[in-house]
């Protein structure tokens, strides 16, 4: 007999509205796949971005791509996980917003027992995104203490672990936000610099903390708001990182504006072709695992709503209205 799971899923692509509340059978996991309960599920601006559209996947839909829980089956094929085992995941399909699933087992990883089931769920896919921008997107000659980057949206969940994880990397992290309030949190985990672009040109502002050098690196999920000023922030030969589009696409450049700003350059990354392998997904998790547990890197876990309140959690999302990072609870 099948066992039967509360989720959220889209039958059409839109607002809020368009998420709802179901149930459905959960079978047994297959080669190379498990099945888990949740115990906290994550959310993201990925998630806005299926739901919308943006991101388009075939319909009726099930959104959410990251979670933590326990395993309950374990499919032929899998050896790294077992029945029991604590574990947590950021993981295409997407499929995330309910309380039990199957899915592929590459992409999930032991949970530590050090680590909670809602930290595990909020730090996934946002510690590592994290971790492959720091880690392995990087400018010509890499990062290297005391060099300065800018990281728009610095007190979102990917943002206070960037902040975080930058200080321990000796970075010069100059973080933009949209209040004063958020710009003091972006302060207190780690940013050396903070700028609220509603009051100040940021542009201007990162001119003047470099001392007019510019920085190396630009870390950009905002999109079309910001991605034409944060070439002007880059020093010559940097690197703008835009891995989101909170504002919108990024409209089309002329590759010939990099010369004239610099010989710079422009990359957009994704985390799903950073961990298409099951041994690139664990070496990243170990990172971030490390990071949390030595307690260089806290979560901080800022709004909680239960899973039939899910359509409220993206309209808090979409309006910037959250800090750090949101879960839904099982």
């Amino acid at each position: 007999m099948s066992l039967r799971s509360r989720a959220i899923q889209i039958d059409a692509f839109g607002g809020p509205e368009q998420l709802k509340l179901v149930e459905r059978d959960v079978g047994e996991p297959g080669p190379g796949e498990i099945r888990i309960r949740h115990h906290a599920v994550g959310l993201n601006f990925i998630d806005i971005y299926q739901r919308t559209g943006l991101y388009p996947n075939a319909l009726p839909l099930a959104l959410g791509m990251e979670g933590a829980g326990i395993v309950e089956a374990v499919g032929e094929g899998v050896s790294h996980l077992a029945v029991g085992d604590r574990a947590a995941y950021a993981s295409q399909p997407p499929g995330a917003y309910c309380e039990r699933r199957v899915m592929p087992a590459r992409s999930v990883v032991q949970l530590p027992d050090a680590i909670d089931f809602e930290t595990g769920a909020a730090m996934m896919l946002k510690g590592l995104t994290v971790q492959y921008l720091l880690r392995g997107t990087q400018p010509q000659g890499g990062l290297q203490p005391g060099d300065a980057i800018l990281f728009h949206a610095a007190a979102g969940g990917v943002g206070l672990i960037a902040c975080q994880w930058a200080r321990a990397m000796g970075l010069v992290l100059i973080g933009t936000a949209g209040s004063d309030e958020k710009c003091a949190l972006a302060a207190e985990h780690g940013a050396a610099h903070v700028i609220n672009y509603r009051r100040e040109d940021f542009v201007a502002r990162v001119k003047e903390i470099t001392g007019g050098k510019g920085v190396k690196a630009v870390y950009d999920s905002v999109g079309a708001d910001t991605f034409m000023k944060s070439l002007d922030c880059l020093a010559p030969f940097g690197l703008l990182a835009n891995f989101g589009n909170a504002s919108g696409k990024v409209p089309p450049l002329d590759i010939g504006v990099l010369g004239g700003k610099g010989s710079l350059y422009v990359s957009r990354p994704t985390l799903f072709t950073h961990i298409a392998t099951r041994e690139r997904t664990q070496a990243m998790a170990d990172d971030l695992f490390g990071m949390v547990m030595s307690g260089a890197v806290a979560i901080r876990i800022d709004q909680r709503y239960p899973l039939a309140q899910v359509a409220q959690a993206h309209r808090d999302l979409e309006a910037r209205a959250t800090t750090g990072c949101s879960v839904l609870t099982l």
